[in-house]
């Protein structure tokens, strides 16, 4: 098995569970020395359960402990670190651990999230709970920030490193909630900025969107198990196009051992577009392409006319994949 990542130190900020787990697993498989962080540890987990809410995080049973075992079963290397992106404190003693273990990080994905529980679907900004939805910035946009300006200094002592926004679709549509439009914009805007101010360093900087994810809460919430995940089609015709957290993971070693990525540094990436360019496939051997289904969807169809009044308000904020 080739491992193109071999001995490049990974911290994957929010590795629990989804799409940072499937990065987590897919870094240790290509060879990466994976750090998993993330608040969900068994160590403060004595009030979760399993079967709860599926998108209460509160409820849910996954830690980073149990994503790191994940890849060290695998035959990769992990160590799962309890961290509050939110608190600076613990996001630079992270980095320092980092630092005094291995003296150097080449690769940062940014996927910490926790805003599903606090998102309201059904409401307009001016009825939705203000409170929820500046926590949401806080969980989803505040830590990105805070991660990447604690780990970009040692990043910088090594040339060829790669920092990933994860995100939720790859425009500037309208997203359905102004605080969850207004976070998963924001990353896309934050890697097009930081790619700028990174210009002159070998540092690049790219956001990267999954189609529909098979997350564990997913499953839960259709009652299904990835073995029978099909069954689901015919609740939501969708998901017949949805992806394993791990198509994102493959999308991301394929970007980061690709030796030309800094060519990319601020454009922004979905996992099918991806997949046409490096030609890996998903778990099951399928490669989904959901912006191709998307579109063909009335649903597609409304966040391409969305997208298109940004552009003509403002133009295009940084070119897109």
């Amino acid at each position: 098995m080739t491992r193109p990542l071999e001995g490049k130190v990974a911290l994957v900020a929010g590795a629990t569970r989804g799409a940072g787990r499937g990065i987590a697993l897919e870094l240790g498989l290509a060879g990466a020395i994976v750090y998993c962080t993330g608040r969900s540890s068994r160590e403060s987990s004595a009030a979760r359960r399993a079967g709860g809410a599926p998108f209460d995080l509160a409820q849910r049973p996954e830690t980073i402990e149990e994503t790191a075992e994940l890849v060290q079963a695998t035959g990769g290397s992990a160590t799962a670190v309890r961290v509050d992106h939110t608190k600076q404190s613990e996001v630079e003693a992270l980095v320092g651990r980092i630092e005094r273990e291995h003296g150097r990080l080449e690769i940062l994905v940014n996927d910490i999230w926790g805003g599903d529980e606090l998102t309201e679907w059904e409401k307009p900004f001016w009825q939705a709970d203000a409170d929820k939805g500046f926590l949401m910035l806080e969980r989803a946009v505040n830590t990105h920030i805070i991660t990447s300006r604690h780990a970009v200094p040692l990043m910088l002592r090594k040339p060829g490193g790669l920092i990933v926004e994860i995100t939720d679709g790859a425009g500037m549509y309208y997203r359905g909630n102004a605080f969850y439009d207004l976070a998963k914009s924001s990353v896309i805007r934050l890697a097009f900025v930081m790619a700028e101010e990174l210009r002159d360093s070998d540092i690049a900087v790219v956001a990267l969107t999954p189609g529909f994810l098979r997350s564990e809460a997913m499953l839960q919430h259709f009652g299904i198990t990835e073995r029978n995940w099909r069954d689901a089609v015919a609740k939501d015709s969708n998901f017949a196009l949805s992806e394993t957290p791990r198509y994102i993971g493959r999308a991301l070693v394929a970007l980061a051992a690709d030796p030309n990525v800094r060519e990319e540094s601020g454009r922004g990436f979905s996992t099918w577009g991806l997949q046409s360019k490096y030609g890996f496939s998903d778990v099951d051997g399928a490669s989904p392409n959901w912006g191709a289904h998307a579109a063909a969807q009335p649903f597609g169809m409304e966040q391409v006319a969305s997208h298109e009044r940004f552009l003509k308000m403002f133009g295009p904020l940084g070119r897109e994949s």
